[in-house]
């Protein structure tokens, strides 16, 4: 083979090389996005610019770049995982001031996850579970919220002053379940509810707990608690299998009721429902709280 045909294969097998790197990965998708272009699609769409030019701003004030904005969504990068929290919080504190006279069912509210992961790059663009594990966090995330995975959860949660709240595994579409932490940016009490690496699944659950009861107490300070809104508030506090166990119970004791009471039935059913949800339960908490303990063993 010619030297000069030996050098260009060479470079060819080169060029086609898949190029990787680590890096934070933030993506931001507008919650509700569907009904509010069916409301007032030029409306939608104005607004949608105007917010994706502010976060364009933020981005690149610490140091991010936009690598995609199909949709609705934003693609961002960052080489700092500290730098892509913080343009986060300001990203979701900047568009909260936005537009204060809008009714809350008008209002462009998104949604943020951002992980710490390996990515698969192309030119400008990336790609891989690095990407896909930010884009489902951001799916757990509440509206004006921001989901992190466990990988930037170690960076971070020493070095910011915000308060996270563990979210344990989370079934995932088409990616394998990781830890995740909502970011809490209510003050002290939030603070107070920090999950720090190694706590007890117990000790995570209260602070589950408590930040719904709180975000409940909000809701209704003005009003008084009705049976309702207590009946609602314990049914959220629950782990998802045992709610879900709970209403089909209810379900089914329903069906005998009008079936008819000679013959009972409904608790063969519900006791084999009770016992899947509390295997699930401790199943789904038993991975957070190994991972924690090998990383508290780690560092000692």
């Amino acid at each position: 083979m010619p030297l000069a045909a030996g050098r260009a294969t060479m470079r060819s097998m080169t060029d086609d090389k898949v190029k990787r790197r680590l890096t934070t990965v933030l993506c931001a998708d507008v919650h509700g996005y569907s009904r509010l272009m069916e409301a007032d699609e030029a409306a939608t769409l104005a607004t949608l610019r105007r917010y994706r030019a502010a976060m364009a701003g933020l981005v690149e004030r610490h140091d991010g770049r936009i690598v995609n904005t199909w949709g609705d969504a934003v693609i961002a990068e960052f080489a700092s995982v500290v730098e892509a929290v913080q343009c986060a919080i300001e990203i979701q504190q900047e568009i909260a001031h936005q537009d204060p006279d809008l009714a809350d069912a008008h209002r462009m509210r998104f949604r943020i996850g951002i992980n710490l992961g390996d990515v698969m790059v192309d030119g400008t663009d990336i790609y891989g579970d690095g990407v896909n594990i930010a884009s489902r966090l951001q799916e757990l995330a509440e509206p004006g919220g921001v989901v992190i995975s466990g990988s930037v959860y170690e960076q971070v949660y020493n070095k910011l002053s915000l308060g996270f709240v563990s979210l344990g595994q989370q079934p995932m579409k088409n990616v394998a379940p990781v830890v995740s932490y909502r970011v809490t940016m209510g003050g002290e009490g939030d603070k107070r509810r920090s999950s720090p690496v190694g706590e007890s699944p117990a000790s995570q659950a209260d602070a589950v707990a408590a930040s719904q009861s709180g975000a409940a107490a909000g809701r209704d300070q003005h009003a008084p608690p009705t049976l309702v809104h207590s009946v609602a508030d314990w049914f959220a506090s629950l782990p998802r299998p045992v709610a879900m166990a709970c209403a089909i119970s209810g379900f089914l004791i329903l069906i005998n009721v009008f079936t008819g009471l000679h013959r009972i039935w409904f608790h063969w059913p519900v006791a084999a429902l009770i016992f899947i949800a509390i295997l699930r339960t401790v199943r789904q908490r038993r991975p957070s709280s190994d991972s924690g303990q090998e990383r508290r063993t780690n560092r000692e």
